[in-house]
């Protein structure tokens, strides 16, 4: 393989010790939670932190959980390859924390449950919470699997750190926390790893730009080369990231996120009090953010380091994923310790994301598949929740070695997650929003959901988007001159022009369906959600769902919502300043009102009673 060796440098002692000290802080305070609560005696403290965490380090705990590898190696390789489009993600970032604080938050609070699925069978029956389970478990190993093995390809290819060794590494100490320490542990080894992340970034921003020559050169160079290609509002769906792709279908994939899926639910729901846990949503907002602005200046920075000679197409690098640790080789190699901290920084990504989802598939297993069929004491569950946190931990290290047969990231785990938490989400919706649906509707909502869900995505796998929807900036050869190096230049590679060879007479039958599988990815959540909501309604109302009575607690009240409380407030405000006001006007209104006593209407009544 070419990549490593024409890196100009490996991994030195001081970079494995960087490495090495992240994983032992990891490891530490899992060791640390499960001294000081080794009194807890029930699975409800493991699982959810007893439910006593303040809003700052839920906060920061939900930033890491999904800010895995994917995002410190990917993110900057798209911004390098499509443009910094994706910084629209701040709009949807904005609009998740909305409607999860407003929409999911006070139903899942109010009912203080520990698995969101237990809602499902008291707002449906029990084979909608089933089927809810199942496909969040088969969801998060098959995510969790790539996130643990991509971060360790890319750099394993090009800083020459052992492959498999840094996947066992990782899955262990990751395995081990969560088995010892529970959701605290979780919590602030996520806490720990942010920053890392944050250090990871920061260190290749701040020598990038001392290399270029301050941001505004990078921002020139990225202006020239097309990269800040933001005004995109082209409406068709089929392009890959436009302004309303990314906002809308990024939209409905994080509700998909932070909205039901366990492993955030559980974190702010463990809060002490329901403010506590609208905070912690709002603080986080401010991590993500940073952490895109972050990611998306590393895009930047990358192409204004290789904007004449490009190290995907010239062979240095063999996968669009590795750029980023080749940069971290080439400009920082010569500090010692420096390239270990990107590293770190990467696999903490993976760390918070791959903890957070075994304590989640261990809380769902203990509340969804064991206590509703056994009687079990609490200790023995606590024990039993520790159990499956090391059973899943050792399945996300074997899925890793299935992620290692399959191919294209990004895109992948955004599939699945679009695949599986679009039709749950829109599940979920019918249940909270629309008090008139049913379990009837809701299972055939979910199915045809999940259908139309899997067939878009298998689609789109056989049928990849063509260029002119993609758009990976080709236009920019004039900018940067690639063909320096090698006689390529940047569309021959990126996009093997094969399907062209087609015979004419399949194009014309094929158009519409291939125009349907080519997508925006991001739009299979929003239309596998709209799905399982329209089927949903539809068969409730045609199986009289509108008769039957549902719990209050159940749906969303309008006083459950900040927004009423506000409107209220408002409302409160201007009538007593009109109170104020009209003073003279109120005063001659109520002056001389009857006395309900002493009305003739009354005294009529009782003398048409007189004579019985």
């Amino acid at each position: 393989m070419s990549g490593a060796s024409q890196v100009s440098g490996s991994f030195v002692a001081a970079d494995y010790v960087v490495f090495a000290l992240m994983l032992v802080v990891s490891a530490a305070v899992g060791v640390y939670y499960a001294w000081t609560d080794r009194k807890q005696r029930s699975s409800g403290d493991f699982l959810m932190g007893g439910r006593r965490l303040t809003a700052l380090p839920v906060s920061l705990s939900l930033t890491a959980s999904f800010m895995s590898a994917i995002t410190v190696l990917s993110h900057p390789a798209e911004v390098y390859r499509y443009g910094a489009i994706v910084v629209f993600h701040c709009v949807s970032y904005l609009m998740t924390v909305l409607v999860t604080s407003e929409v999911f938050l006070p139903v899942f609070y109010e009912l203080s449950i520990t698995s969101t699925y237990e809602y499902l069978e008291l707002r449906f029956n029990r084979a909608a919470r089933l089927l809810g389970t199942l496909l969040f478990v088969v969801q998060t190993i098959l995510y969790t699997g790539i996130v643990i093995y991509t971060p360790a390809l890319a750099l394993n290819q090009v800083t020459g750190l052992d492959l498999w060794g840094a996947v066992v590494s990782t899955g262990v100490v990751c395995t081990f926390y969560c088995t010892v320490g529970g959701l605290k542990a979780v919590v602030w080894t996520d806490v720990f790893q942010l920053g890392v992340m944050l250090a990871g970034f920061l260190a290749v921003i701040i020598r990038s730009v001392m290399l270029q020559g301050g941001v505004t050169s990078i921002l020139s160079d990225s202006q020239h080369g097309g990269r800040l290609n933001l005004w995109d509002f082209d409406t068709n769906p089929l392009r890959r990231h436009t302004f309303w792709t990314v906002t809308v279908g990024g939209t409905f994939i994080w509700i998909s996120i932070y909205g039901i899926n366990q492993a955030q639910v559980q974190r702010y729901i463990s809060c002490k009090s329901i403010t506590h846990a609208r905070l912690s949503l709002f603080i986080n907002l401010l991590g993500l953010w940073s952490i895109l602005l972050c990611s998306v200046f590393a895009g930047l920075c990358l192409y204004s380091v290789y904007k004449h000679c490009d190290p995907w197409n010239t062979g240095l690098i063999s996968a669009p994923d590795q750029l980023m640790p080749f940069l971290v080789m080439d400009i920082l190699g010569d500090y010692p310790g420096l390239p270990g901290l990107f590293v770190a920084a990467a696999y903490s990504g993976s760390l918070s994301t791959v903890s957070s989802s075994i304590n989640a598939l261990a809380a769902v297993t203990v509340e969804d598949l064991i206590k509703p069929y056994r009687n079990i004491s609490e200790k023995h569950l606590s024990w039993i929740s520790k159990g499956l946190s090391f059973l899943y931990g050792v399945l996300c290290i074997g899925m890793a070695g299935l992620a290692s047969v399959m191919g294209g990231i990004l895109q992948a785990t955004i599939s699945i997650f679009g695949i599986i938490g679009g039709p749950l989400l829109g599940l979920f919706t019918l249940g909270i929003v629309c008090p008139c649906a049913n379990s009837k509707g809701a299972l055939s909502g979910l199915v045809s959901g999940l259908v139309v869900s899997l067939w878009l995505g298998i689609g789109a796998q056989i049928y990849p988007p063509p260029p002119d929807m993609s758009r990976p900036l080709s236009l920019t050869t004039e900018g940067c001159n690639f063909t320096t190096t090698t006689g390529f230049n940047w569309t021959s590679t990126a996009l093997p022009a094969q399907p062209s060879s087609t015979a004419p007479a399949h194009t014309e039958s094929k158009s519409l369906l291939a125009d349907w599988y080519s997508l925006s990815y991001l739009y299979f959540s929003p239309i596998g959600t709209i799905v399982v909501i329209s089927v949903g309604l539809i068969v409730s109302v045609l199986t009289g769902g509108c008769k039957t009575k549902v719990e209050s607690r159940l749906t969303l009240a309008k006083e459950d919502t900040t927004l009423y409380h506000f409107f209220k407030f408002l409302k409160d405000r201007i009538m007593r300043r009109r109170g104020k006001l009209d003073l003279k006007k109120d005063g001659e209104k109520k002056f001389g009102n009857t006395n309900p006593g002493f009305c003739d209407v009354e005294l009529d009544l009782t003398k048409s009673s007189v004579p019985s």
